[in-house]
């Protein structure tokens, strides 16, 4: 009996909160042609917060706007204190408005949790669901209705780049913006199970509406990567089949047809899922059509994510156990791969359903372009290369040495919630240490950088005397792989490769050839090995044998003189316990 007056309390109350506040959304009342503004969105959760007590709505830190951000979550227990929450519910995790032109997500986030506060919706009994609202609230505050060029709807929405010009998706490692270290703060406070990150693509046409963006699974560890990929993502597929949704893997082609074959994308951690993967959490893209009507791409993306929260509900057993596994994997496993490329001896078949694509002549230049047919629909079987293989491994050291100068790089450590110890004396530890040995570097500037790339490094063993204060980060911890793949600088997202080292990349002190001269010829004189590796090197390079000043540099480089900052990666290996 007191169940039954309980329930019909709540049917009651839920029913006075729709009466007292109207909670159709701006994309119902525009009969799907608009989406909401950033102050109409905040507007809309805080509302739902005063009228049901299963909503609590958050701010965190600041973002370039000079705005927080916000964390919504929904809990039927009302329990909102994540560390207790974890402890017997999993945590799925939407964030939205990353580009703030791609708005799908937005609008169908706040439908869902109106309907499953309500009760429209069953609310799951194992999963709490959270969400920030909007994450690049600048570009959201930048409205337009033009920048989306090849966009179908809404009529009005944000743009790409943040308060600042940044493409967020692109800042999840590197940290450069206050979005992302506010980010970074929600993340390590929820610890999510599951991450959803919702886009709108660009690309080629096809018949879909929807299509997914799982983070690629051969860089999971152990049978987290086997779940994501044979048992989470066809559920997820077959879930919204039973219910008439299309849905395919996210389309990598541009300026080519799909039929052709395409590669999975490989989100590396400047990615939002590459970065949560680095925690263990099942990560994946939404990326609705750009050419679907606004009202679908929504309806989908609203299905999709009430499929996901149904799926991390029924398995939130197993989640939990793999997600625990996995970083035990990783942590008995010796070496570790910070780079991936295209296992060409396996692929997925799908039977893709795209559209009659020829070559045209262009009205505008002459020459030849591509053009798809809407009225031409097909279903081929189509390539895909979905499973990748290690190319970049190394092995993981029982810790790393920052010396103290390095404060940029520690408070990003701070901020990922990486444990570490400080110093209390100086002392003398054996570590190994990396010596700059090549790099390449992009000539274009890419979000506010001049990215490094194949990146080569030497290695050796040394005695190195550590001060007091300099900080030890074992590697024996849930953020190894944050670790492994920000301080080892031959990762493609290395701190080294975005630049945070750079200053380590120029001599400081040189000589005048009219001194050293002298000097040199006294040197290679007192070493006769060192006199034989420089007639060798002029025999047999005739750049070097013509070049006065390379001559002098080769000899200076190999002296004492020569400084031993330039070149050295200032972080330190530490192979045994320390």
């Amino acid at each position: 009996m007191k169940k039954l007056i309980f329930l019909l309390l709540i049917i009651s109350s839920c029913s006075q909160a729709e009466k007292t506040h109207n909670f159709k959304t701006v994309f119902e009342k525009n009969d799907g042609k608009e989406t909401a503004t950033y102050n109409e969105t905040i507007s809309f959760y805080k509302k739902l917060a005063q009228a049901y007590s299963s909503i609590k709505i958050d701010s965190f830190g600041l973002t370039d706007s000079n705005k927080p951000l916000h964390l919504v979550t929904l809990n039927p227990n009302n329990e909102f204190n994540f560390k207790t929450i974890r402890k017997t519910k999993r945590i799925l995790f939407i964030n939205n408005g990353i580009h703030p032109g791609e708005p799908d997500g937005i609008d169908a986030t706040m439908m869902l949790f109106r309907d499953l506060a309500n009760g429209k919706i069953k609310v799951p009994n194992n999963t709490v669901l959270v969400t920030i609202p909007i994450y690049n609230i600048g570009g959201s505050l930048n409205r337009n209705s033009t920048s989306r060029t090849n966009q179908n709807g809404p009529v009005s929405y944000g743009f790409r780049g943040n308060a600042r010009n940044y493409d967020l998706n692109r800042d999840f490692i590197k940290c450069d913006t206050k979005n992302a270290k506010s980010f970074a703060e929600i993340f390590h406070l929820v610890k999510p199970d599951v991450f959803i990150d919702n886009h709108v693509s660009n690309g080629a046409d096809y018949q879909y509406t929807l299509t997914h963006l799982f983070t690629q699974h051969n860089k999971l560890a152990g049978n987290l990567g086997e779940f994501l990929h044979e048992s989470l993502m066809p559920e997820l597929e077959q879930s919204l089949a039973a219910k008439e949704w299309d849905i395919t893997p996210y389309v990598n082609v541009f300026n080519k047809v799909p039929e052709s074959g395409f590669n999975q994308f490989l989100d590396y951690p400047r990615y939002s899922t590459g970065y949560t993967t680095l925690f263990n959490t099942l990560g994946m893209m939404v990326e609705t059509h750009m050419l679907k009507p606004y009202k679908p791409r929504v309806e989908g993306t609203y299905e999709l994510m009430k499929s996901m929260l149904e799926i991390t509900d029924n398995e939130a057993e197993e989640i939990l156990t793999l997600r625990k596994n996995a970083l035990n994997t990783i942590l008995n496993t010796p070496l570790y791969t910070l780079d991936w490329q295209v296992d060409t001896t396996k692929h997925t078949t799908l039977q893709f359903k795209g559209f009659e694509a020829e070559t045209i002549t262009s009205e505008i230049t002459g020459l030849d372009r591509l053009k798809y047919n809407r009225d031409k629909p097909f279903t081929k079987p189509v390539k895909y290369n979905n499973y990748f293989k290690p190319t970049t491994q190394v092995s993981i050291p029982k810790a790393y040495i920052i010396p103290k100068g390095w404060h940029n790089v520690i408070n990003l450590l701070r901020l990922n919630a990486i444990e570490m110890e400080v110093l209390t004396q100086d002392t003398i530890i054996t570590v190994e240490n990396y010596k700059i040995k090549t790099f390449e570097t992009r000539k274009s500037p890419y979000e506010g950088h001049y990215q490094h790339y194949n990146t080569q490094v030497d290695a050796f063993t040394k005695q190195v005397n550590f001060n007091k204060g300099d900080i030890i980060v074992n590697t024996n911890q849930n953020g190894v792989r944050y670790l492994l793949e920000t301080l080892e600088p031959q990762a493609p997202d290395s701190f080294f490769n975005w630049n945070f080292f750079d200053t380590i990349l120029q001599q400081k002190e040189g000589f005048s050839p009219y001194v050293w001269e002298d000097k040199a010829l006294e040197l290679i004189k007192n070493d006769t090995a060192l006199q034989k590796a420089f007639n060798s090197k002029k025999e047999k390079d005739e750049t070097f044998a013509s070049n006065w000043y390379a001559q002098l540099d080769w000899i200076h480089k190999r002296s004492n003189n020569y400084e031993k900052a330039h070149l050295q990666y200032p972080i330190y290996r530490i192979i045994s316990q320390p």
